[in-house]
């Protein structure tokens, strides 16, 4: 669905909204049985990226957990906005929604209207990946001090030219608010169509530098194609222990991740959020899939419902500070 006819597509979700508002039992009828059927994990992403991998590391956990089948739909487009709304939509328990830091992001980037993230029920956290800052084989820097002269040098040309994966996307949000945070002036930013494109062609030296997150960029600089220049957490990565923080460097107040989570539809009973909750932790306690989770570069989720919910707000808030001071717009 093309983002043309979101209006009509909002219309409905409000229509909906105010149906289940009126008849919430038609909704949660299920109450303690819950569930009685199988549930479906929503992915507004194609099979294949980080968000889809979540949920696949912990469907099948959780449908051991819940003596039901767990299935994902992958309903791809707007940044994750069609999966959301359908979840915000429906109204249904058993259709639960696996998004990332863009689920944050999309109210602040989209001129029309997006699924607002304290609409949904917080369930919890599956993973989160820091990001790391990579220049490709051919740039003429190795470490932060080099790449932020580099940056003002060429400048003077037209501006470094960087690679997101998408308008409005994190990394395109996480690299403005780098540049925030180091002074360095404007530099020119080229969107893709996802990470993948974006990084074949940085791996190409087709582009020079870009930030993304550490599972999908670890590969390729174990091959020695990219080099890291710095992580965004607050500590170093097992994966890549000789690269710094950006606090370590003395980047104040950047500490940034990206996450994958699990949300339900609104005002999800607390019952069933807790039994959601316990299923989602007990498949990441799961030693395979923790250690896969790790293996890729990216650090376990877990926890509660609260914990995501901080960490919604706290994401809401500072990516919608650097949206509109850097009048960042996805469409």
């Amino acid at each position: 669905m093309k983002f043309s006819s979101r209006r009509t597509t909002f219309k409905l979700i409000a229509a909906g909204a105010i149906f289940s508002a009126l008849f919430p039992a038609l909704s949660f009828a299920q109450g303690a049985a819950w569930p009685s059927k199988p549930v479906s994990l929503l992915v507004g992403y194609p099979p294949g990226g980080l968000t889809d991998a979540g949920a696949r590391f912990v469907s099948k956990g959780m449908s051991t957990a819940f003596g039901q089948s767990v299935v994902i739909e992958n309903k791809p487009g707007a940044g994750g906005n069609i999966a959301a709304a359908e979840v915000l939509r429906s109204n249904d328990p058993n259709k639960l929604l696996v998004a990332n830091t863009s689920f944050v992001i999309n109210p602040h980037t989209y001129s029309t209207p997006s699924p607002i993230p304290t609409e949904f029920t917080p369930i919890g956290l599956i993973l989160e990946s820091q990001l790391v800052l990579v220049v490709n084989s051919a740039a003429p820097v190795k470490n932060l001090a080099e790449f932020v002269a580099w940056a003002k040098s060429e400048s003077a040309k037209g501006g470094l030219t960087y690679a997101s994966s998408g308008n409005g996307g994190n990394t395109h949000l996480a690299m403005e608010y780098f540049r925030e945070r180091t002074g360095m002036p404007k530099m020119n930013h080229v969107p893709y169509r996802g990470s993948g494109p974006a990084i074949q062609d940085l791996v190409g030296n087709q582009i020079p530098t870009m930030m993304d997150a550490a599972s999908l960029l670890i590969p390729h600089i174990a091959s020695g194609k990219l080099r890291p220049i710095l992580v965004t957490g607050s500590s170093r990565l097992p994966a890549l222990p000789d690269v710094p923080t950006a606090a370590e460097l003395g980047i104040k107040d950047f500490n940034v991740t990206v996450f994958v989570a699990l949300w339900g539809p609104a005002k999800m009973p607390a019952d069933m959020v807790a039994r959601a909750n316990a299923a989602m932790n007990a498949a990441l306690s799961d030693p395979a899939i923790a250690s896969q989770i790790q293996k890729n570069g990216d650090m376990v989720g877990g926890g509660s419902p609260e914990r995501l919910n901080a960490m919604t707000r706290d994401g809401y808030k500072l990516w919608g500070e650097v949206a509109r001071r850097n009048n960042i717009r996805a469409d």
